[in-house]
């Protein structure tokens, strides 16, 4: 079995981050900096330390683990560190950072492969979360108010009832004349109350929206990058590249944003350097000289979608099936499905370059689009034709997204529509209404369009049978359908949550916002409708657990806080067969064995939060996970961590500096069986 390629290309990403965060952490313990920030810096030593040793990197390594011993008799913060102390440890993080640069394939020209994707300014978040608090607070403050006006209300009333018995009960005049201008006094006053209360609280729900899309971010920023690394590639290859890009005024929430940015650096590099021909010959294939590579973002109900088309080569599907024949992943002549093809790029290792340059091949990247999206809970899709070009296409949740919505009403419920899906609105009669309610199907513009009432979706009612209504004409999919309403409410710009994850609710769902009063208002997802009346439109991406066979093996969890530590034994794990998920902490595993059968728990030992010890000993615990194999993969080696690890319940314990993926894969056959 052959190791993957570029055996340090997750490994240059997280060292380069862990040592940035060395150096500058080091030169934040001058003056009075804690025992947190020595643990800090302990935590980030001690990851990078067990990746380094992984990856076979002993002398980093080594001068890792002299800064712990530098550091941990200051990790209490009962004295500060001293600046010959101080001048040691700069010089050895600036040793680690020149070591850590040195690792490049490539270091004339630009680190394509790992370099990661800047992270959109988000320095004025805090600021943001106390303006949202206040405007809270003060939208809470206008319940009183409320509450007054129905008073001036009531009293209103009083005073005319008032006025009536002075009148009929032959009261002097002037005692009915004053009543009588009380209550016109109280009717001026709760009108002009009501209507100073719903001018502020229109005023605040323009701050509340305003203040809530300063923390999102522009998806034009990472365009600008993705921009300027398809000039990098095209000119260190000599190519002429044109770079398209659409969609760069959505506006999302910057941590999907960065992270999707980081997996499209992959694409659009290798699109270049792999997929785009040389000049000569594009010409030659009645090609224009230029290559084109395009990138846009779309908004898909809770779903954004990231793709990335080029028009060039495309994959050499023969060279795939060539290497997985060489690997034993496919039986040699047997005829091997496109798609199947596709899997196995998207897992790593497979690679179509006859060269190896700054940026890897297409094969390679592609594993790492695929764990952004796993990371997220999205999918990625792959599509291509020889000599056409190929498309990626990157689906992923959205955590917030800012747009225009069209309120409407249903059954007694309020909810959003997203504006840019809205074609149409048509008025209908009452018998129209029920008609298409009861036919499912509604004659609009010379067509017949599925019909989904949203009193049945969001109250669980039957439209009303003797009520006019309004067909909402939406856009989902490739396709149109109506929706029923009771009313229509009017427009607003939302800025648009997913529902908790412990709050499932219907696909129709998409998320939730926030009204003027501070309350959650349903916003509707035009794919999930279409669904919901058997009309055009494609769902949400499927996990990928949903598409795993009964009868197919449990996957591998793999469980390490050190990205070089998971990318490297999920790589050796799926080049042997197995199929395996990743968790970057023991309290992200311990959610995903609630929601999944595993064959078997690969776990570091010392992970920030709960370490191995405890994630072995909370699944002994657990009658539903007490079965599944366990093995400790550790920098610790002392026989004192082995037998704790095995008195937790680990079933073997490996220790990293003396890994051995033939040693670990025997281990996997004889606790969990072979891959089916």
């Amino acid at each position: 079995m052959t190791q993957p390629r570029d055996p340090l290309r997750y490994f240059r990403i997280e060292a380069r981050e862990l040592v940035e965060q060395l150096c500058q952490g080091v030169l934040e313990l001058t003056g009075d900096a804690g025992a947190e920030a020595v643990a800090r810096l302990l935590r980030h030593a001690h990851t990078l330390k067990g990746a380094a040793r992984v990856v076979r990197q002993a002398r980093l390594a080594d001068l890792t683990h002299a800064l712990e011993e530098i550091l941990v008799p200051y990790r209490d913060g009962a004295e500060p560190v001293p600046p010959h102390v101080m001048a040691d440890l700069v010089r050895r993080t600036d040793e680690m950072s020149a070591m850590v640069a040195g690792l490049d394939p490539a270091p004339a020209g630009p680190a394509v492969e790992e370099q990661q994707q800047p992270a959109p300014e988000r320095g004025a978040g805090a600021d943001v979360d106390e303006l949202l608090e206040a405007v809270d607070e003060a939208h809470a403050r206008f319940a009183p108010l409320r509450r007054q006006a129905g008073t001036v209300e009531r009293a209103r009333r009083t005073a005319e009832s008032l006025a009536e018995q002075l009148r009929t009960g032959g009261t002097p005049e002037r005692g009915a004349t004053l009543a009588g201008a009380l209550a016109a006094d109280l009717t001026a006053l709760g009108r002009r109350l009501t209507e100073t209360v719903e001018q502020v609280e229109r005023e605040l729900d323009d701050i509340r929206g305003r203040a809530e899309r300063l923390r999102l971010v522009p998806a034009a920023t990472v365009l600008t990058a993705l921009h300027r690394a398809v000039y990098d590639v095209a000119g260190a290859e000599g190519k002429a590249v044109r770079f398209d890009s659409h969609g760069g005024e959505l506006r999302l929430d910057p941590h999907v944003l960065t992270q999707a940015g980081n997996a499209l650096l992959h694409v659009v590099r290798n699109a270049v350097s792999h997929g785009v021909e040389p000049e000569a010959e594009r010409v030659a294939a009645g090609k224009p000289p230029q290559g084109r590579v395009s990138v846009d973002v779309r908004r898909r109900g809770r779903f954004a979608a990231f793709r990335c088309r080029d028009d060039g080569r495309g994959f050499d599907l023969e060279a795939v099936r060539r290497q997985a024949e060489r690997r034993g992943l496919v039986t040699p002549g047997a005829e091997a499905d496109v798609r199947e093809l596709m899997r196995l790029l998207m897992q790593g290792g497979i690679s179509t370059s006859e060269r190896v340059t700054g940026v890897s091949g297409r094969g390679i990247g592609l594993d790492a689009v695929r764990d952004v999206a796993e990371r997220l809970g999205g999918d990625v899709q792959v599509r291509t034709e020889p000599g056409r070009g190929t498309e990626v296409e990157l689906i992923v949740p959205l955590a917030l997204v800012s747009l225009s919505g069209l309120v409407l009403q249903a059954g007694g419920v309020l909810a959003a529509l997203p504006l840019d899906t809205v074609r149409t609105c048509v008025l209908m009669g009452g018998v129209e209404a029920e008609a298409a309610a009861a036919g499912g199907a509604l004659a609009h513009d010379g067509r017949v369009l599925p019909f989904l009432p949203l009193n049945r979706v969001l109250a669980g009612t039957a439209p009303p049978a003797d009520g006019s209504g309004v067909a909402v004409i939406l856009t989902a999919g490739d396709g149109a359908i109506a929706v029923g309403a009771d009313r229509l409410l009017g427009t607003s710009t939302l800025v648009v949550r997913p529902l908790p994850e412990l709050a499932p609710a219907a696909a129709v769902v998409g998320g939730v916002s926030m009204d003027a009063d501070g309350n959650p208002r349903i916003v509707l997802d035009p794919v999930g409708l279409a669904a919901a009346a058997g009309g055009p439109g494609a769902g949400p991406p499927v996990a990928a657990a949903e598409r795993e066979g009964p009868a197919a093996m449990p996957p591998i969890l793999v469980v390490d806080d050190s990205l070089t530590t998971r990318m490297l034994e999920r790589s050796i794990l799926e080049s042997a067969g197995y199929r395996v998920d990743l968790a970057a902490s023991a309290e992200e595993a311990l959610e995903r064995v609630r929601h999944r059968r595993y064959a078997l728990f690969l776990v570091d030992v010392d992970m920030p939060g709960m370490d191995g010890f405890g994630f072995v000993e909370e699944t002994r615990n657990d009658p539903a996970q007490r079965e599944v194999p366990a093995i400790l993969v550790t920098s610790r080696s002392s026989a004192e961590d082995r037998a704790r690890g095995l008195a937790a319940g680990a079933s073997a314990y490996i220790v990293k500096s003396e890994f051995d993926q033939e040693e670990l894969l025997a281990h996997i056959r004889d606790l969990a069986g072979a891959p089916a």
